[in-house]
């Protein structure tokens, strides 16, 4: 048992930013840091954390359906309650039709960026970690590399769900509009007009049709660095807040009320990203709709 409490007193020494120099993580980087490699591919920090994140997800999602009764579990209960909520959420803004068919991708992307943000503050995420000389890229000023960090507070996690979403996007766009409603959606004139005004809102619509190009292009830059600015300015919050004691047996107390806050910044950016997606699926596929039900 001495030998036991000696290791781990000698392994939180060593890890613990808390118990070393507090100068020498002095700022939380933009990046993620590399934790290790398999020949070429880097795993960073905020990659470790999405699989821990994603491993929980799909365990306690197998445990809540591994059994499924009439008389649920309260596991079982709490996770039907999670699901149908965001259902009906969502039928209200896609209806009926586009909920059935893409509930799969807004339910998942938002318990994803929910729990994500939530685990980034969990005691030990961006604290706990190693010491290495010269610090990340020769940064001399930050020697300190934690062994997870926020996944969100990652631009490359972030990116790389904006960009899945509009790659789907546009598969959804145009199975539901079909090539020549897709285009015609974005370019043709809305109304009805004849002789010169109609040439007139030709052109009109033609730029119009450009500029929302534009913007369609633009989001996934805009909903990536939206979550990411969040994010990383919260964790860069907590941080500060940490360190404006300097001693490691009270550094804990200034964060406490801002980890409140960040609970609730961490739902409503999960709710944020996933309302902007589904709302951009909606006002493309909404006059398909009103045709369907027009016919109906």
């Amino acid at each position: 048992m001495r030998k036991l409490i000696t290791s781990l007193a000698v392994f939180f020494a060593c890890v613990s930013p808390a118990l070393a120099a507090g100068a020498a993580h002095d700022h939380l980087p933009v990046h993620a840091e590399e934790i290790f490699r398999f020949g070429p591919v880097v795993i960073s920090n905020s990659m470790l954390m999405i699989w821990i994140v994603a491993a929980v997800v799909i365990l306690v999602a197998q445990l809540a359906t591994r059994k499924i009764a009439l008389v649920p579990s309260g596991l079982q209960n709490f996770v039907e309650w999670i699901v149908e909520s965001l259902y009906n959420f969502l039928e209200g803004i896609l209806g009926a039709h586009l909920v059935k068919r893409t509930f799969w991708f807004f339910g998942t992307i938002f318990v994803l960026i929910l729990f994500t943000n939530w685990f980034g503050l969990i005691p030990g995420v961006g604290t706990v970690g190693w010491f290495k000389e010269g610090g990340y890229g020769g940064d001399s000023h930050d020697t300190f590399h934690p062994f997870l960090r926020g996944g969100n507070a990652d631009l490359n996690m972030t990116l790389a769900m904006a960009i899945s979403f509009a790659l789907i996007w546009f598969y959804w766009a145009i199975s539901e509009n079909g090539i020549v409603g897709f285009v015609k959606h974005i370019f043709a004139p809305k109304g009805q007009f004849s002789g010169p005004m109609a040439i007139m809102m030709l052109v009109v619509f033609a730029f119009v049709g450009i500029l929302e190009l534009v913007s369609i292009l633009f989001r996934p830059v805009a909903l990536s660095f939206r979550l990411f600015g969040n994010i990383f300015a919260g964790e860069t919050t907590l941080e500060t807040m940490t360190a404006i004691t300097g001693n490691w047996y009270t550094n804990w107390l200034p964060p406490i009320p801002f980890y409140f806050m960040e609970m609730l910044v961490g739902l409503i950016q999960a709710l944020v990203f996933m309302l902007l997606t589904s709302v951009f699926l909606k006002l493309i596929c909404e006059h398909h709709e009103e045709e369907g039900h027009e016919h109906h």
